[in-house]
């Protein structure tokens, strides 16, 4: 599920008829001053509160939420809040609001029951932190899909608060107003706590949480989600070369997720993590982990996922500084052909001229092929490369990598672009999905017997130079086909056939060009 900051649930909420507290997001400190000011005008004193926009709970006790009178006080609390990180990620922006007069607290909570197939929501007649404890002052309020919350509940929830027929009025209204907010935006979630009866009688939202369903993300682009997939950060850089990845092409599933930026000092080390398929990956990540490693990111490519989608998958997860070491293993009884894979991995390994150990498990069909191709690839790197079948566990292949990475004497892997090969004016190029063939055609006479049969007959001589077999579109989504042939030429030392697929984006983040 796709998150949504406090500030931005806000709005929707706003949008919706819901009174919000007055205030705006910044990312500066000089921004919340400014904000503050505005708030403080006409007034002789405005206390504003400011709370850094994470996607997580329990702020107040890590220093995320802070009040403040005097415009030093609010620069201080907002510089140390743009300092600090969630996590391992940085906090991008503070919410500063005016402080609301607080008369009683509320809880609000629409969410999608799955058992029932049906929405429902959760009301309590006080908010704040430890709601989750006292479930039993809590009432659920059934809704219809179509027209909301059930009159007869709400009644009875509003009756249990034992306010004032102009409040509990209120009260019935927002929540009516709940259900509709949540369902403008398709959300899966949308949490009030408090909503807050201030001392002036009116029912304000003070915080708010929203996730929308992965599925709706693409029907509200007045969102701005910019990836549909929930993470507990906002998307980093690398992440957003990767989704848009995905989306280039749909031929199996690559899902990328960074979870560490650094390893503690009593860790092994960060470790690049490649998995396929969840469960095998859930329990492969458990086996580094106790290995002693911390694991870097999360990658998953499963479900038959092309060659060249295995490399890019290979060349983002080693985008990452410092890493001691590739770690890949999943499932182990996959289905898809298992080669696929190791000439993915194979090319972006000997593309990136890789110098911190592997170790990759490829349980499948095919998986002794697969084994053979990153063997053979192992004698061209600087660090081994060792492959894996399914009969190995996870946790015994853990084991070499952790002696294998005591062997590499401490190194750490520093991102770079791809090597890059130098053709003659005289070259012949092809294009294919995302990217291009290159053959040096001074050289063809030479390579000719390699590259037709790498290429299984894709790449064939006419009138003695290269030339597709197939029209030029079924030809470009060869592109797996003739990522196999490029691993095999490199193989056989032939430098004159490469397959280029661009990763957008990619090559400016670790620095361009070497």
């Amino acid at each position: 599920m796709a998150r949504l900051h406090e500030y931005q649930g806000k709005a929707i909420l706003a949008a919706n008829g819901f009174k919000i507290p007055r205030g705006s997001a910044v990312s500066t400190a000089d921004e919340a001053i400014a904000v503050a000011k505005e708030l403080a005008a006409g007034k002789r004193a405005a206390e504003v509160v400011i709370k850094i926009q994470a996607w997580t709970t329990g702020r107040a006790g890590i220093g995320g939420v802070a009040f403040a009178k005097k415009p030093a006080d609010v620069r201080g609390h907002a510089a140390r809040m743009l300092a600090m990180k969630v996590g391992q990620f940085p906090v991008e922006a503070v919410l500063v609001e005016e402080k609301i007069d607080i008369g009683r607290e509320f809880f609000l909570s629409f969410a999608i029951d799955d058992a029932a197939r049906a929405p429902i929501i959760i009301f309590a007649g006080g908010g704040g932190s430890g709601i989750e404890e006292r479930a039993a002052s809590t009432r659920r309020i059934p809704c219809d899909v179509n027209h909301g919350p059930l009159d007869s509940a709400v009644s009875e929830a509003v009756d249990s608060s034992g306010l004032s027929p102009a409040h509990a009025t209120q009260l019935a209204e927002s929540i009516r107003k709940l259900f509709t907010a949540a369902r403008s935006v398709e959300a899966r979630s949308l949490e009030i706590n408090p909503l807050v009866l201030t001392k002036d009688g009116q029912f304000v939202a003070a915080d708010c949480r929203i996730t929308i369903d992965d599925y709706a993300v693409a029907r509200h682009p007045e969102l701005k989600i910019e990836i549909a997939r929930e993470f507990d950060h906002p998307p980093t850089p690398l992440e957003r070369v990767a989704y848009a990845v995905e989306q280039s092409d749909h031929r199996g599933t690559f899902y990328f997720a960074q979870l560490a930026t650094a390893a503690p000092k009593d860790s092994n080390g960060l470790a690049g993590f490649h998995g396929a398929g969840g469960g095998g990956s859930m329990m492969s990540m458990d086996a580094i982990v106790n290995a002693g490693f911390t694991i870097a990111n999360f990658t998953d490519t499963s479900g038959n996922p092309s060659a060249s989608k295995v490399y890019r998958a290979a060349r983002i997860i080693l985008a990452q500084p410092n890493l001691v070491g590739y770690f890949g293993s999943g499932s182990g009884v996959a289905s898809q052909e298992q080669y696929w894979s190791a000439y993915g991995l194979a090319k972006a390994f000997w593309e990136l001229d890789l110098d911190i150990p592997a170790v990759i498990r490829l349980g499948g069909n095919t998986e002794d092929r697969a084994v053979d191709i990153l063997q053979r690839m192992s004698k061209l790197l600087r660090a081994p490369v060792e492959g894996y079948r399914k009969t190995n566990a996870p946790a015994m292949i853990a084991e070499r990598f952790a002696k294998l990475v005591a062997n590499a004497g401490g190194t750490k892997w520093r991102p770079r672009a791809p090597r890059e090969l130098k053709f003659t004016n005289d070259a012949t190029k092809f294009p294919v999905k995302n990217g291009r063939v290159w053959i040096d055609t001074t050289r063809w006479k030479e390579i000719r017997p390699a590259v037709e049969t790498h290429s299984a007959g894709l790449i064939v001589d006419r009138a003695g130079a290269p030339s597709m077999s197939l029209p030029s579109e079924e030809f470009a989504n060869k592109d797996s086909e003739l990522l196999a042939c490029d691993v095999e030429c490199r193989l056989a030392g032939i430098d004159e056939f490469y397959l280029e697929l661009d990763v957008p984006g990619l090559n400016e983040l670790v620095g361009g060009a070497r």
